[in-house]
């Protein structure tokens, strides 16, 4: 099956789900700790995570986007983290479920600012899903991450993430090893060691 026959909103769902998920089960006292993003602690990883689904929406619908910078996230701690993750993920949703996926291009925020509506879906996926991994192996929890969704994020990633290197949005790609499976494909294109752990 082509990874393009996977509907973009499916893909959608299942990376908010993930985030959702993952951020509802992290321990009160982990929100300083490091994650895989070397600069950024959990709280600035997930900042981060819900100002580019705002942005989405804002792209999608014209209504205002984050209050902040998604890319200097603050580490200041949310009063409440569910609350502020499910806010935007909410606002991503509706923003989609309002897109004409017979449509040829719909507007993003991130280069080149119009893509199909399943490659934009899918990219909006892709921040959600990688971060939610993020906060998980931060925080001592499973990877929210299956092969099943790591394998149209990867397509996606590889149409969208090469300009966003020279901005430093992202590391450079990892070099493969024997045995890695779809997720440890997608986790070193995008600059990540699948078995990153809090002391690496």
């Amino acid at each position: 099956m082509s990874d393009t026959t996977v509907s973009g909103w499916d893909i959608l769902d299942g990376s908010h789900e993930a985030l959702r998920r993952v951020v509802g089960a992290v321990p009160a006292g982990a929100w300083q700790l490091p994650t895989p993003c070397s600069a950024w602690n959990v709280t600035q990883v997930l900042q981060h995570a819900v100002g580019d689904q705002i942005g989405f929406a804002a792209a999608l619908t014209g209504e205002p986007g984050p209050t902040f910078n998604p890319f200097e996230p603050s580490g200041a701690p949310e009063t409440d983290p569910t609350a502020f993750t499910e806010d935007a993920l909410v606002r991503s949703a509706r923003a989609w479920a309002g897109v004409d996926r017979s449509a040829v291009e719909v507007p993003t925020p991130v280069p080149p600012h119009k893509m199909s509506p399943w490659s934009g879906s899918t990219a909006c996926a892709l921040d959600a899903a990688v971060h939610a991994w993020d906060i998980a192996v931060a925080t001592g929890q499973a990877s929210p991450l299956t092969p099943e969704l790591a394998r149209p994020l990867l397509k996606v990633a590889m149409e969208i993430v090469e300009p966003l290197r020279a901005w430093g949005a992202y590391a450079p790609a990892l070099d493969s090893e024997p045995g890695d499976d779809d997720v440890a494909a997608l986790l070193r294109y995008l600059g990540r060691d699948p078995r990153w752990t809090p002391s690496s």
